[in-house]
C-alpha cells in the first residue's frame, strides 16, 4: 500500500504557514556506524562546551512560533516541550548529544543545528495515509518505549494513521509502533516548521539538504517532498513490500 501524509484542512486554517520537508530513505543501512555524522554530532557537542556554538532558547523565533502554536492547540509547552526545545535543552544541560542508533542520531543532529524539530517514521510500519489533524475521541496512544495506550486530547494535533496515533502533541513524543531502529530499512525522516515569519522557507530546504547529505551515503535511494498549504498531501513512498509483525 502506499503511504501518503497530508495536512487536515482545520489544522492549516489554524497554522497556515506550517510545513513539513521530507526525506525518504530506501535500502538504508541503519545498523552501521555513519562516521560523518557521529564526527559533526561530536564537533556541535565540543563547540557547545566551548562556548562558540550559542544554543537557542524558548526565546529565540523558532523555537517562540512552537510554544506559540502549541498553547494555540491548548498544550502547555513547558509540561509537554517541543522536540526541539526538549532536545537542546538537554544538550545544554549534558553537553552531549543522545546516542540511539545512527538515523536518530542524524536527525537529532539536523535539529538541533537548525533549531527544528525533526523526527522519522519506519515505513514498513505504516500502512495508508498520515495526516496531521487535531486528535478525537477514541485516538490511541503507545508511547515510545512503553506497553500502556493513552488517549490524546482532543483539539491537540497529532500524526495519526487512523486512530493510531503516532505523534503527541505535534512533535513532542513518538509512539512505538513506528519508531526507527538500526533494523528499519525504509524511514521517512522529516523536518517542521509551524511560521514563515520564525523560519523561511530556504532555512527549511537548508536543513532538508543537510539531513539528505547525511542520509544519502547509507541509502540505496533518497527522495524528497514537502507539504504545506499549497501542497497539502505528498505520497512518500508506493509499492513497499510489507513483512508481517507481530503486534
Amino acid at each position: 500500500m502506499d503511504v501518503t501524509f497530508a495536512f487536515d484542512p482545520d489544522v492549516l486554517a489554524a497554522h497556515p504557514e506550517a510545513q513539513v520537508r521530507f526525506v525518504v530513505a530506501r535500502g538504508l543501512a541503519g545498523d552501521v556506524p555513519w562516521p560523518d555524522a557521529a564526527r559533526e554530532a561530536e564537533a556541535l557537542e565540543q563547540q557547545v562546551s566551548a562556548g562558540v556554538h550559542d544554543l537557542p532558547d524558548e526565546q529565540h523565533p523558532a523555537i517562540a512560533s512552537w510554544f506559540a502554536a502549541y498553547r494555540a492547540f491548548g498544550t502547555n509547552p513547558r509540561r509537554s516541550r517541543p522536540s526541539v526545545d526538549a532536545l537542546i535543552r538537554r544538550l545544554r544541560r549534558t553537553g552531549q548529544l543522545p546516542r540511539i542508533n545512527p538515523a536518530v542520531d542524524a536527525y537529532n543532529l539536523v535539529s538541533v543545528r537548525h533549531a527544528l524539530p525533526a523526527g522519522a517514521f519506519d515505513l514498513a510500519r505504516l500502512d495508508g495515509p498520515v495526516t496531521i489533524r487535531h486528535a478525537v475521541d477514541g485516538d490511541v496512544f503507545v508511547p515510545l518505549g512503553a506497553d500502556r495506550a493513552e488517549h490524546p486530547s482532543p483539539g491537540e494535533v497529532v500524526y495519526a494513521r487512523g486512530s493510531q496515533v503516532l505523534t503527541r502533541h505535534w512533535n513532542h513524543r513518538d509512539c512505538d509502533i513506528s519508531k526507527v531502529t538500526e533494523d528499519s530499512r525504509d524511514v521517512v525522516f522529516l523536518i517542521e516548521r509551524v511560521s514563515r515569519a520564525a523560519v523561511s522557507d530556504a532555512l527549511m530546504v537548508r536543513a532538508q539538504d543537510d539531513l539528505a547529505a547525511l542520509v544519502t551515503p547509507h541509502a540505496r535511494e533518497v527522495s524528497r517532498a514537502v507539504i504545506e498549504a499549497r501542497t497539502p498531501v505528498t505520497p512518500v513512498l508506493t509499492h513497499l513490500f510489507r513483512p508481517t509483525f507481530e503486534e
